[in-house]
């Protein structure tokens, strides 16, 4: 069991897949991209399955996120996701992409033993996604999302951040497209994440910004706080229902007291919080020969050092030294 000081017990294990993306969104990192990982470097998939398979056979995981970068670029990924949904017990799978390359894969992916996706869609404007992202791969976005809601991948998740200045006016429509769609939608708040440390907390669109905003064209009535457990995601009714809206609001509203997660980086390096400023290698021991019972004991050694909360609404925080892409979402 994964547990710590505070007595929160990690079952849900983030896994990056690659620091890599094809894309160059403004509020992750610079248009001319980042210094990648070098191959020696990154997990190999023995390596990834092995810790994965160590996770939840030893240490209690029952949800496995593959995220990256980005992990459509992970060659072999169909084959991680088969490799990993035969573990006993096994793990409820998923994965987070921008989408790019989903209308190829999803059906792989699905007959693999994928459960759901999350997708990245800020905008439903095409100028604006290629401002955005600074590419013009929008449609490319729409054609994997209607993949995987035909692949079984449900229920399939968009991810939206919204900027100022660029498509802070989208929320209702964003939210009547994806109800048209079939597809949950849930704004993510601007994180302090960026490669080149450019975020600054009042420049950010905020969860009450984001609900004021869905408020002049929907009802929403806040669902029951049982049912979201360790959710990141705050939810609300959408006219009554069944339709539902969500807000991860980790800057304004953060809800650490409830994590239950742990993050493997592409690198082997284990984080236990998204915005921690320190790593435990688990690759160099893995590489040296650990067991697995060694690899679980320094899990658990990781893990008990997660602070309280992750600082955020403390002036003196610092973003962590490697970007989102590198440590995975």
């Amino acid at each position: 069991m994964l547990i710590d000081t505070y007595g929160r017990v990690a079952t849900d294990l983030r896994v990056s897949l690659t620091d890599r993306c094809n894309l160059r969104c403004t509020y992750c990192m610079p248009e001319e991209g980042l210094q990648w990982l070098a191959k020696p470097d990154l997990l190999t998939d023995d390596e990834i399955v092995r810790l994965v398979g160590i996770a939840v056979t030893r240490l209690g995981i029952t949800e496995v996120r593959f995220t990256g970068g980005e992990p459509l670029l992970r060659p072999g990924l169909v084959s991680l996701v088969e490799r990993c949904a035969a573990l006993r017990p096994r793990p409820r799978i998923s994965l987070t992409t921008n989408g790019i390359g989903l209308a190829r894969t999803a059906p792989a992916l699905a007959a693999a033993g994928l459960d759901r996706v999350n997708v990245s869609l800020d905008t439903l404007r095409p100028d604006v996604f290629q401002r955005l992202t600074r590419r013009k791969r929008h449609q490319d976005v729409l054609d994997g999302l209607a993949a995987a809601h035909a692949a079984g991948l449900t229920p399939v998740k968009i991810n939206a951040v919204l900027m100022p200045g660029l498509n802070d006016d989208e929320a209702p429509g964003l939210l009547a497209w994806a109800l048209d769609h079939g597809y949950e939608l849930r704004f993510i708040e601007q994180m302090p994440l960026d490669a080149q440390h450019g975020w600054r907390r009042d420049g950010m669109i905020t969860a009450a910004d984001i609900l004021t905003s869905l408020r002049t064209r929907f009802t929403l009535t806040p669902e029951d706080a049982g049912e979201r457990g360790a959710a990141p995601a705050e939810r609300w009714l959408v006219d009554g229902g069944p339709g539902r809206v969500g807000v991860i609001a980790s800057v304004t509203r953060p809800f650490c007291g409830a994590c239950d997660r742990t993050r493997l980086t592409a690198d082997g390096q284990i984080r236990n919080c998204l915005f921690a400023r320190e790593e435990s290698d688990l690759r160099a021991a893995l590489r040296s020969g650990a067991t697995d019972e060694e690899l679980a004991e320094r899990w658990k050694q990781a893990m008990r050092g997660k602070k309280a909360g992750s600082g955020l609404d403390d002036p003196s925080f610092l973003q962590p030294q490697r970007p989102m892409s590198a440590i995975g979402g």
